[in-house]
């Protein structure tokens, strides 16, 4: 059956990318270390948890400054792309509230100016089979999470201190999950959890 998953890497202390991100440098500073799971590793386990995450996505949702990253010319191209180097070309759904004048990625985005809740709404038909994933900003997914529309939280737990940056979760933040999986890998814990309505 098909969910609604956020699917983000966070640092140990909290965040999604490294102080002052932005279309230069779209993880922020020191931030790339979030990813290495996805982007440079060979451990089997990082391997198979990103290929299924492409694999299950039939739609994918973000937020309007992580489009404008990789939609930038520094940002995806035909060889890393929404899934690394698996390149997936799910239907993505970017909430914003001004729609952009141009798209250099040659994807299939559309621009939903109602919010989260609207842009699932339109991802659920075009995901098929497949799943709606929030691949982020931590923005988007926070208020995904605290309004209830999510079924499933997926952090991928880099093994780095930021000190700085993008929080995930802001103070008096308050969430019941119940963990479903962790998988350990030499780049990551890969923790899922069921959000509990």
């Amino acid at each position: 059956m098909s969910k609604v998953i956020a699917d983000i890497s966070m640092s140990l202390d909290g965040y999604v990318t490294g102080p002052d991100p932005g279309v230069e440098q779209g993880l922020g500073v020191g931030g790339e270390a979030l990813h290495t799971w996805a982007i440079d590793s060979d451990d089997p386990i990082d391997v198979a948890v990103l290929a299924g995450a492409t694999e299950q996505s039939g739609a994918v949702i973000m937020g309007r400054r992580l489009f404008d990253i990789i939609d930038a010319p520094g940002g995806w191209d035909d060889s890393m792309g929404y899934g690394a180097e698996h390149a997936g070309t799910p239907p993505f759904f970017v909430v914003t509230h001004t729609p952009p004048s141009a798209v250099r990625l040659g994807l299939d985005f559309t621009f939903v100016t109602d919010g989260p809740a609207a842009a699932i709404d339109q991802a659920r038909p075009a995901a098929g089979e497949g799943h709606v994933v929030i691949m982020g900003g931590g923005d988007v997914i926070r208020q995904c999470l605290f309004d209830g529309l999510l079924d499933e939280l997926r952090l991928h737990l880099a093994p780095v201190v930021l000190g700085r940056g993008t929080p995930l979760f802001r103070p008096g933040d308050r969430q019941s999950l119940v963990q479903t999986s962790a998988e350990v890998s030499s780049t990551a814990a890969h923790l899922t959890y069921e959000v509990i309505a």
